[in-house]
């Protein structure tokens, strides 16, 4: 009979950003995953966008300044949301014993923000945003080719990047839409 070691305060931080607080939800935790990443998108959004109108003011920025800062914004942000999750991931993994644990949601979380940067900056999108969560979902839990191959990497690097290539396709095809849509 093994003996487990106490949890350390890098275990229980690793759980926090694994969990998000939503992963101990009994049912679907990756969905409640997902809604988390649409807030983190919410407050990243706001936050850079404040930062850039009060630049753009004083700086003379056009619309495509600002679209770039923000797209670049967010994408640091996905990146910083993933490292933290592969580290988090992974020892949440070696703690449970367990392969991808379904308590591990900030995989849905970098994805569900990736979906997100595809939501253009008009102030009428919310449809922009509920489309880039559904297409999310259904990403995520079909995962076509090569998203479900991606699940065979090693440790967190594997439950974190199957759900970043769902966030890609979702992202696609909410971009495909604004464009379909600014036809119709």
């Amino acid at each position: 009979m093994s003996a487990t070691l106490p949890r350390t305060g890098k275990d229980y931080l690793a759980i926090a950003i694994a969990t998000c607080g939503v992963g101990f939800i009994p049912i679907a935790p990756g969905t409640f995953g997902s809604v988390v990443g649409i807030g983190v998108w919410a407050i990243v959004r706001g936050g850079v966008l404040a930062i850039l109108w009060r630049l753009a003011g004083r700086n003379n920025l056009n619309l495509l300044h600002l679209t770039s800062g923000l797209i670049a914004a967010e994408l640091v942000a996905v990146i910083l949301i993933t490292l933290a999750g592969i580290w988090a991931a992974s020892r949440v993994e070696r703690m449970h014993g367990a392969k991808d644990p379904q308590k591990v949601v900030i995989d849905e979380v970098a994805g569900q923000f990736i979906a997100l940067i595809a939501v253009p900056l008009d102030l009428h999108t919310w449809w922009t945003i509920i489309l880039a969560f559904l297409l999310f979902r259904f990403f995520d839990i079909v995962k076509p080719y090569p998203a479900r191959k991606f699940e065979d990497l090693h440790g967190g690097l594997g439950i974190m990047a199957d759900d970043l290539v769902a966030g890609v396709y979702a992202a696609i095809g909410v971009a495909a839409a604004v464009i379909i849509r600014s036809f119709i």
